[in-house]
């Protein structure tokens, strides 16, 4: 099976999804670009159609265009001809003054599907530490598409150091992040302005995380927690009937990596990580780069944030 991932570059530990090359911290992003398979460009063309089934009488189509890489040629997508595009640098110079005065560094870098979708993924500086010595970074994702699957968004995520699980802070039940539809040209002053430093977020998270880690939950509280989450109800003698949730009671019972540690037990956070960990790490993928896709982007994605949500109603 080809994988999703083409290339892609980290810096320190081996990702949970054990895939791309390795490179030594505090690297250049020239280098970057090279070791993280983005040292190409989107190029575009006219839509051209043949009318004549018996010979070769080719039209253009105005409306729309074909974006394709400059290195292989291979095409990427057709769309609309007033898809702005953001190219592979453009991605990673996005960091270039944080890096350099702003204290973040760049860990992750790559790009998926054939170079549709492009990310970059940098540490803030900022952590948190939970009772029972649980630890939690903050990070800022950058992640764009070519064929129209995502907006170019910045979205300021959190990852759990004890199982390298990944979470999108949603805030007062918001995504957390900036979305430029590619109808609009991407301003990257504009939206970092926008995300600010990322204080704010930061503060309101771990605000949110420590009432989370207090808040005590009941065995059967949290049996409820996970069938409403996945829309799978228990029957009348509270039986877990399907197999995601009864996986997901497991984790969250000791069978998942940091669940027995003190701000995870038997509390709303450890509803959270069971979620996230049963999403990047045991539900079930074609394979760890479809797992990414999903995990980072897609409906993974979309249930860890959905249980953040779910578990802040249950501390008021």
């Amino acid at each position: 099976m080809a994988h999703l991932i083409d290339t892609m570059a980290y810096t320190g530990q081996t990702p949970w999804h054990g895939l791309g090359n390795v490179l030594p911290p505090q690297q250049s992003l020239d280098i970057w670009l090279q070791a993280a398979g983005m040292n190409w460009t989107i190029e575009q063309s006219d839509v051209m159609f043949n009318v004549a089934s018996d010979a070769l009488h080719i039209r253009p189509y105005s409306d729309s265009k074909v974006l394709y890489r400059s290195d292989t040629l291979a095409p990427l997508s057709v769309v609309s001809s007033r898809y702005n595009v953001v190219q592979p640098h453009e991605v990673l110079h996005f960091y270039q003054d944080l890096v350099e005065a702003g204290g973040f560094e760049l860990e992750t870098a790559g790009s998926l599907k054939g170079g549709r979708k492009l990310w970059a993924l940098a540490k803030t500086g900022h952590d948190l530490k939970l009772k029972g010595n649980d630890l939690v970074k903050s990070y800022l994702l950058l992640a764009t598409s070519c064929d129209g699957t995502l907006c170019t968004t910045a979205q300021f995520t959190s990852l759990r150091v004890v199982c390298n699980n990944t979470l999108q802070m949603a805030l007062r039940g918001a995504t957390g992040a900036i979305k430029v539809p590619h109808s609009t040209q991407f301003d990257a002053a504009a939206v970092k302005e926008s995300l600010g430093l990322g204080l704010s977020h930061w503060d309101e998270f771990k605000t949110q995380t420590k009432a989370l880690a207090q808040r005590p939950v009941a065995p059967e509280e949290a049996l409820r927690f996970f069938s409403d989450l996945l829309a799978q109800p228990l029957d009348e003698e509270n039986i877990i009937l399907t197999k995601p949730v009864q996986r997901l009671h497991e984790l969250y019972q000791g069978a998942g990596m940091g669940s027995e540690l003190a701000s995870s037990r038997n509390t709303a956070w450890g509803l959270v990580n069971a979620v996230t960990e049963y999403v990047d790490h045991h539900r079930r993928a074609r394979s760890q780069d479809h797992r990414l896709d999903s995990a980072w982007f897609g409906q993974g994605a979309q249930l860890k944030s959905q249980a953040l949500n779910q578990a802040l109603t249950l501390l008021q």
